[in-house]
């Protein structure tokens, strides 16, 4: 015979096992965003930066008032060269992708780390904003020197016939 005190424990765990199954069933848009960005050298010593964010809804049901902010690029060391370091979309349905991206100049030699975007949306049960956070970036070694790349080195140990 069980004791009161494991039978309230018991009955609380089947409570929250209950509780998180129906949350977990529940009908609602879930974000996920991966960030990119690639360093490209330029013929004239300039460095262009170029960001790519996709942003998936692996959840079961449509994200309303989608919109995406990455604007953690300083002035100071970057200049804005195409597109735009936010978006907003009306809707992202279940299962769907959105993919942005945008194109910067480094102004200052040094390591840049980044931070995640940001990407809010509406659930049509709830009032309030949600907020999903994209990958951060890896440390950007903008306009470093960089010694250059022997691509057709390879070809003179190739035997001659």
């Amino acid at each position: 015979m069980a004791n009161p005190t494991s039978k309230l424990l018991i009955s609380m765990l089947v409570a929250l096992f209950s509780v998180s199954c129906s949350l977990a069933s529940a009908d609602v848009p879930f974000i996920v965003a991966n960030k990119k960005a690639t360093l490209n050298r330029l013929k004239s010593g300039a460095e262009r930066v170029s960001v790519s964010i996709d942003i998936y809804n692996q959840g079961t049901s449509t994200a309303y008032d989608v919109s995406l902010v990455d604007d953690h690029w300083p002035q100071n060391l970057f200049d804005v060269i195409s597109g735009n370091t936010s978006q907003s979309w009306e809707r992202l349905d279940a299962g769907g992708i959105l993919s942005y991206s945008f194109e910067l100049e480094g102004k200052v030699k040094g390591m840049f780390y980044g931070s995640p975007a940001v990407i809010t949306f509406r659930i049509p049960t709830k009032s309030a904003l949600q907020e999903a956070y994209s990958t951060p970036i890896l440390p950007l070694d903008v306009l470093a020197e960089r010694p250059p790349e022997k691509k057709f080195e390879w070809v003179s140990f190739l035997p001659i016939f």
